[in-house]
């Protein structure tokens, strides 16, 4: 049982090879020779040695080992592998390099370098089509985009057809009475282009296509002034040192309260309402201008605000246009007076120097004051007027002195009749015309005269009330603006069902 269960050992011994290594190079006996083959005469035999010089070997460890420094510095460095947990390494570069060696053309610029740019050229592409180079991504990109412009093509197409139909209410074939209904091609043209020019007349136009409301014309003045804000009635201007300043015309006051009795005073700037009204409450604080316009009852055209004074809701032959730019009274000259910008001088009176004139106008009862003003067109209408009333008062009293010399027994109202004046009535203290003929007053020095005696009457009712009718408006601003909050309230609440059962 001990000899089963112990190991067995083997002596411990090496052997070595007795036989020396050869002193003499070794030789092929004559019998293991290669056979020969036979050779073309032509050619020389070459001669084979029997000696294998190769097993020539010296008993040198030092000779025989290998080069290993010199091969270590001949050798490439190893490259790292890559890190396959971040994904495949592209192989781009060495499929391009391969591609171009293939082709014989330079490799693809990667580097960004614009010294290779030049050797770089892609005209040959090989067998690989030019859709080759696109991604799938991007040809579906642009597989949508040409579907999508079609798409808005057809549909602008559509609507332009259906924008010529024929009119479909009454009140668009009377709004248009002018371009019938039809199936022809110019009358589907016209009802195209109308609207078209429907749709943008929202921003073009003015807000409302009457800027006035009617009016009884026997409670209202049969005359209506149109008079513009910026460097006619105030002047604007910003400095570092006092930022924007407003100045207001030498002579406004007098201007807009004298001629109140004679004309409907209309405010039409092309300032926006939320920058004018607030200078035009500093202006006029007493509401002598009864209906302030701004930039959103003009009319744009050609990159300009214009003026229509066909939406006024009133008979331009009793309209005049006060303003410092031509391009706002574009569409009515004739009723248009253009005056140079005031630019702030203290000393200005070319404002004031136009009230004889509109007094006139507005004292005679012109008819239409077009054809007036076109007879001062190219003139100072201040100087201009001057000159024909001073022509006219000769005239008259010209013809005044030879009418007494031929009566001179007469009444003072035949003498009114032989002037063409009829007696009229006068309200108490009042002079009549005949009585003001016969002290050699014209007509309109009568007129003058009335004029500034009402003014004066204006003058004494705003200094004696004034500050009662600025206090009783802010109460009734306030009121509006109470009354406006509490339906704002209202309005908010009852959307959340807080609101009043």
């Amino acid at each position: 049982m001990d000899s089963a269960a112990r190991p067995v050992s083997f002596p411990k011994s090496r052997w070595y090879a007795k036989s020396s290594k050869p002193k003499a190079p070794y030789k092929l006996p004559e019998s293991v020779k290669p056979p020969q083959s036979e050779q073309p005469s032509s050619t020389p035999k070459p001669e084979y040695s029997a000696e294998q010089t190769e097993f020539d070997t010296k008993a040198d460890p030092a000779g025989n080992a290998a080069p290993e420094a010199s091969e270590a510095t001949e050798s490439k460095p190893q490259q790292p592998l890559p890190d396959l947990t971040q994904g495949i390494p592209s192989t781009l570069a060495a499929e391009l390099e391969g591609r171009t060696k293939k082709s014989g053309q330079t490799s693809l610029n990667l580097t960004e370098d614009p010294s290779r740019f030049e050797d770089y050229t892609d005209d040959g592409r090989g067998d690989i089509p030019k859709d080759g180079y696109v991604s799938s991504l991007d040809r579906r990109r642009a597989r949508m985009a040409n579907l999508m412009y079609a798409f808005f093509l057809l549909a602008g197409a559509g609507g332009v057809a259906y924008l010529g139909r024929n009119w479909e209410t009454e009140e668009e074939a009377k709004a248009h009475p002018d371009i019938p209904s039809g199936w022809s091609f110019s009358s589907w043209y016209n009802r195209m282009k109308a609207r078209l020019s429907d749709i943008t007349s929202y921003y073009k136009d003015p807000a409302f296509p009457k800027l006035l409301p009617d009016e009884d014309p026997n409670l209202r003045q049969p005359y209506t002034l149109v008079l513009s804000l910026e460097d006619l009635l105030v002047h604007s201007e910003w400095s570092r040192e006092h930022g924007w300043r407003i100045a207001k015309r030498p002579g406004v006051d007098y201007f807009l309260r004298y001629l109140n009795q004679y004309y409907e005073l209309v405010l039409f700037t092309s300032v926006p309402s939320m920058m004018a009204d607030q200078v035009l409450r500093k202006l006029d604080p007493y509401r002598i201008i009864r209906w302030p316009l701004f930039r959103e009852a003009t009319r744009y055209k050609d990159g300009e605000y214009i003026k229509d004074l066909s939406y006024l809701n009133r008979d331009l032959s009793k309209v005049i246009l006060i303003d410092t730019k031509e391009e706002h009274a574009r569409l009515q000259p004739e009723n248009a007076i253009i005056l140079d910008k005031w630019l702030g001088d203290p000393k200005d009176k070319n404002l004031v120097a136009l009230i004889p004139f509109l007094e006139y106008i507005a004292g005679m009862g012109v008819e239409d004051v077009r054809p007036v003003l076109k007879s001062f067109e190219g003139t100072s209408i201040p100087v201009e007027f001057a000159k024909r009333e001073r022509i006219m008062r000769e005239k008259f009293e010209k013809e005044l002195e030879e009418e007494r010399k031929r009566r001179p027994k007469r009444g003072v109202g035949s003498l009114a009749s032989a002037l063409g004046l009829k007696s009229t009535r006068t309200l108490d203290g009042e002079q009549s015309p005949s009585e003001g003929l016969a002290q050699g007053k014209m007509l309109w020095d009568q007129i003058r005269e009335r004029g500034q005696k009402n003014y004066e009457m204006i003058e004494k009712e705003i200094r004696e009330n004034g500050e009662k009718w600025l206090a009783e408006m802010a109460a009734e601003e306030e009121k509006a603006r109470q009354e406006q909050m509490k339906m704002m309230k209202g309005s908010f609440t009852s959307m959340f069902g807080a609101g009043k059962q």
